[in-house]
């Protein structure tokens, strides 16, 4: 099989246009065109990850915030909902879990900067999209115009505008961009209006978002004003059906910006008047690439690590240079005054989600431990803080024959180039679908032939062609860029492929066959070129300026010591200039042993409607006992909703999956709790783990 490429046709590069930037005290400037963000002159593809303040402890932030760091992320997203602040008119909170300042603070703290959503609507799977009931129920035409709403509108940004004076980008703080609204699709008057009397009231930062999609027009904007920023989910759990849907175009190197699907409950799936969003005029950037995925009662699918990995990867191949997610970190619903404050049917909502549950199945579950796409999703975000610089004014090329999700042959690919050197992306993952394996792929680009390469089972990667080095060239690599370190270069090994380079040195070409590990060391010219196992990739983090190899963990520094994210004892390697040096430390550990006793029914759970979703369900409880208050226990059993109680206080719940439900041991220990059950019928979308 011949993989070849289109001819690039470099497009116009649009600059001054757009109505953003700015610069910090410092005078260290961000600046965007049609193409790629930019800091201090040099182009970049920054790492954006949502994590909700309000939907986590507050003595938990700075600790997830370092995780989150540790992970890549450079931006942290954050929705302020107005009804966690504001449920009963005229009363705002912004104390304890609500401090929006305190959070703001520390992300400064732990070096990250704020990408900041202040609606008024926001969605978030939040009651009323996060209008407090009394403006939902007031009368008033709301998300547009309207001087009733805007009135109500400006009172609600200048509380928050009141918790974020000083920290703003201007200022020498965090906040580099404000989002507006979300997912108002055909009101470009509407959100112009939100802008200015949010400038007016002293929000000024260097980049102001909307969100961009609907149907393949895209959503109403006004032009130049704000930057629309994209999204893509592996599946649509809000979608009605009970059945698997149909493959995602989103594993397929399709460079359209548009996810139709999203939010299709909400909203027309076609523009009346023909608009069209001229993309040509900003740079492509997402703002919630499904890292992972919330369920709903009726649809419950399973993200893999690779569903993840691979959504992300076909992203940035097709030209994605501002790296977005949602969510990257979990979190846990209130419960309000009045309500409590998750999205459901009853609120005339499409779905019913968790009253607490906001996991997401995401890179850091709503209690801070890491699954699979958290150390996938780091090799790509070490390699765009790296090497960002080459790759953001490099443009996708799509391969000869463009092969659609449906096929399960042939192999995906795409190059992003700017003429003169770039990367071939390669996708062989289909959510939910085996494609058949590919055996001697001949790839050609950019006058480099690659050797012959076996692409077998589910796996998406990324290859160099003529990458430039210290005093060198490196024409080709069969192994995926990771990072550098000084003169070192970092690479890592795909599973079945055998790392080979061919380097351009001033007096000829250099081959080299590696085998990959921590000692796969060799020089290229100036430059030294270590290759690493696929495993041992997906463990290493850059942390205060070193590069780490976790053995099996997930390291992260955090009040300037080591730690990892697992339980107990850990060891890792820290690279110096002669190589790897083994680092070990202990740690006391007591995993909590998990007792549960069936009992008859102690108290009518105050949240029975959780447990009666689509009618009246047997339900059976146990008295739950954990030994101490280390770790996490899993919760066995097959359910349709799940709800723990603590002091007769809800303190967890959870819709079944097949995936075992982890709870910290912390949640429950020294407590009196009861675990309750409702009889599982066959009446919602599920897949096998």
């Amino acid at each position: 099989m011949d993989i070849r490429f289109q001819p690039y046709r470099p497009s116009q590069i649009l600059s001054g246009h757009l109505r953003m930037g700015g610069s910090n005290p410092a005078g260290e400037e961000i600046a965007i065109n049609s193409l790629f963000i930019s800091r201090r002159g040099k182009p970049v593809i920054p790492v954006m990850g949502e994590y909700h303040f309000s939907r986590d402890s507050r003595e938990n932030w700075a600790q997830e915030l370092a995780k989150m760091k540790a992970g890549g992320v450079g931006i942290v997203a954050t929705y302020v909902l107005w009804i966690y602040h504001e449920e009963i008119e005229g009363e705002f909170d912004f104390s304890g879990d609500l401090d929006l300042r305190a959070f703001m603070e520390a992300c400064a703290a732990q070096g990250l900067e704020v990408m900041l959503r202040i609606g008024p609507w926001a969605h978030g799977e939040c009651r009323n999209g996060g209008f407090p009931d009394w403006l939902q129920h007031s009368g008033i035409p709301l998300r547009c115009n309207d001087p009733r709403y805007m009135d109500k509108a400006r009172i609600w940004y200048e509380k928050v505008f009141e918790q974020v004076e000083g920290l703003f980008y201007r200022d020498g703080g965090p906040i580099i961009g404000v989002q507006f609204e979300n997912e108002l699709v055909d009101n470009s008057a509407h959100l112009l209006a939100l802008k200015k009397m949010a400038f007016e009231i002293g929000y000024e930062a260097p980049l102001y978002t909307a969100t961009g999609w609907n149907s393949r027009y895209g959503a109403k904007i006004p032009v130049d004003e704000l930057l629309p920023v994209f999204a893509g989910y592996v599946d649509a759990p809000w979608d009605a059906s009970l059945c698997r849907l149909p493959p995602s175009h989103h594993f397929s190197f399709d460079p359209t910006r548009n996810d139709t699907a999203i939010g299709m409950d909400l909203m027309r799936d076609t523009d009346e008047s023909g608009w069209r969003l001229p993309y040509e005029r900003y740079p492509f950037a997402t703002c919630e690439l499904g890292s992972g995925l919330q369920v709903t009662h009726h649809r419950r699918p399973i993200v893999s690590e690779m569903d993840a990995y691979s959504l992300s990867l076909v992203k940035l191949g097709c030209g994605s240079n501002l790296i977005g997610y949602y969510m990257y970190h979990g979190g846990t619903n209130r419960i309000g005054r009045l309500s409590t404050l998750q999205e459901s049917t009853a609120t005339g909502y499409p779905n019913d989600v968790p009253i607490l549950n906001y996991d997401f199945q995401t890179c850091l579950s709503q209690y801070g431990e890491a699954r699979g796409q958290y150390g996938l999703l780091n090799m790509l975000h070490l390699f765009a803080q790296d090497f960002g610089d080459l790759l953001a004014p490099m443009e996708h090329v799509g391969a000869e024959g463009f092969v659609p999700c449906t096929d399960e042959r042939r192999l995906r690919a795409c190059l992003r180039t700017d003429g003169q050197r770039g990367f071939v992306f390669v996708n062989h993952h289909q959510r939910l679908m085996a494609l058949e394996d590919v055996r001697g792929a001949r790839i050609h680009a950019l006058g480099v032939e690659f050797p012959p390469i076996d692409v077998c089972g589910s796996k998406g990667f990324f290859m160099p062609v003529n990458l430039p080095l210290e005093g060198a060239v490196l024409r080709f690599a069969t192994a995926q860029p990771l990072c550098r370190m000084g003169r070192t270069f970092f690479f890592a090994a795909v599973d079945g492929i055998a790392p080979q380079y061919e380097i351009a040195l001033p007096g000829g070409m250099q081959s080299v066959a590696v085998q990959p590990g921590l000692a796969s060391v060799f020089d290229a010219g100036d430059a030294r070129i270590v290759t690493l196992t696929w495993d041992q990739a997906r463990f290493a983090r850059r942390l205060g300026g070193k590069l780490y190899i976790g053995d099996g963990v997930n390291l992260y520094s955090f009040k300037g010591e080591l730690h990892a994210i697992e339980g107990g004892s850990f060891a890792g390697w820290i690279y110096e200039e002669q190589g790897f040096v083994r680092v070990e430390k202990e740690r006391e550990f007591h995993p909590a042993q998990l007792t549960l006793i069936p009992m008859e029914e102690p108290f009518v759970p105050p949240y029975v409607c959780e447990l009666e979703l689509g009618g009246a369900r047997k339900r059976w409880w146990q008295r739950i006992r954990v030994s101490t208050a280390e770790g996490f226990v899993e919760i066995p059993g097959e359910y349709d909703a799940a709800q723990i109680y603590a002091d007769g206080r809800l303190v967890a719940d959870n819709y079944d999956t097949g995936v075992k439900w982890r709870v910290p041991a912390s949640l429950l220990f020294g407590r009196e709790c009861y675990l309750v059950m409702s009889e599982r019928r066959h009446d919602f979308y599920c897949e096998t783990p």
